[in-house]
């Protein structure tokens, strides 16, 4: 073997351990992503429901018109509100679960016919 070819080699091999890594460590990333990405729907799932549940004991009469609940409610709304920024971040498993879902459809209908 040549100069040449043994640094070919070399090079070959040491693209080839850079290109397996950079694989690993983005799909590492991704699935980091998307498991973030459950996580925060579900923290917004679960605030929306926490100012519901707030607006209901607040709208009770023995509550109405009280200045600390009312301060909660909205301060909850607010968080609310900027939990909803970042909805393009958990869209994408909504996304990806609504693909699935009509593909499961549409396999049950092909099935049926």
């Amino acid at each position: 073997m040549s100069r040449l070819e043994l640094i070919l080699s070399a090079m070959l091999a040491l693209s080839i351990m850079l290109n397996v890594g950079v694989f690993v460590y983005a799909r590492n990333v991704v699935s980091n992503l998307l498991r973030v990405s459950d996580e925060l729907a579900d923290f917004q799932m679960m605030i929306g429901s926490f100012v519901d549940h707030l607006r209901s004991v607040y709208e009770l009469d023995s509550f109405y018109g009280d200045q600390t609940l009312e301060a909660l409610l909205e301060h909850a709304k607010a968080l609310d509100e900027q939990i909803e920024m970042f909805e393009y971040v958990y869209y994408l498993t909504e996304a990806e679960a609504d693909n699935q879902e009509e593909d499961v459809d549409i396999g049950e209908q092909n099935a049926a016919n």
